[in-house]
């Protein structure tokens, strides 16, 4: 098993509770992208900051980040073994991002960094849903030619859930996560 993974895919595709699946079969640390990536209010994390803490991050030898955005994938890129690609249909990536947004803005129940959902993000300009449509096709091109390049890592594209999970059982029962 390789010792630093990258798992990725579109907004809403299940990235960090993939990530934290294989951290627990592995024993591997995982660190979740958007607990570094945005302040309290949503106010993202300026740019040189992401890449600096992710740069320090990646220079580690064991590590799962469950996702790498444009900004610093260059840092994460050379430096990953194995990319765990989670291409889903749209519909099901979308049907989650859905579900997941709204049940957030009912309950209020935290999320990175105490963020909550809101109606008004949820229907507003900074919407991740919006995101979602905006990213999705380049996400997608992304990943479907990383797994048909000679050059780089490892590739696992899954197409359905279930092949994730079947790759995720064949990795063993849960282990403490190291330190």
């Amino acid at each position: 098993m390789p010792d630093r993974i990258l798992v990725y895919g579109v907004t809403g595709s299940g990235k960090s509770t993939a990530a934290l699946a294989i951290g627990a079969r592995t024993g591997l640390p995982v660190t979740l992208v958007d607990e570094l990536t945005w302040l309290p209010g949503w106010v993202p994390v300026e740019q040189p900051v992401q890449r600096a803490v992710f740069t320090e991050i990646v220079a580690g030898e064991r590590w799962v980040l469950d996702s790498a955005y444009g900004a610093w994938l260059d840092v994460v890129l050379p430096r990953v073994q194995l990319v765990v690609g989670l291409d889903y249909p749209r519909w099901l990536s979308l049907g989650r991002l859905v579900r997941r947004t709204v049940t957030g803005a009912v309950t209020r129940e935290p999320r990175c960094n105490g963020n909550v959902e809101s109606w008004r993000n949820m229907l507003g300009r900074r919407s991740i849903i919006r995101w979602h449509f905006q990213s999705f096709a380049r996400k997608r091109t992304r990943m479907r030619a990383w797994a048909a390049s000679a050059d780089g890592p490892e590739v696992l594209l899954f197409r359905r859930p279930r092949e994730l999970e079947a790759w995720l059982a064949s990795l063993g029962d849960e282990r403490p996560v190291a330190e």
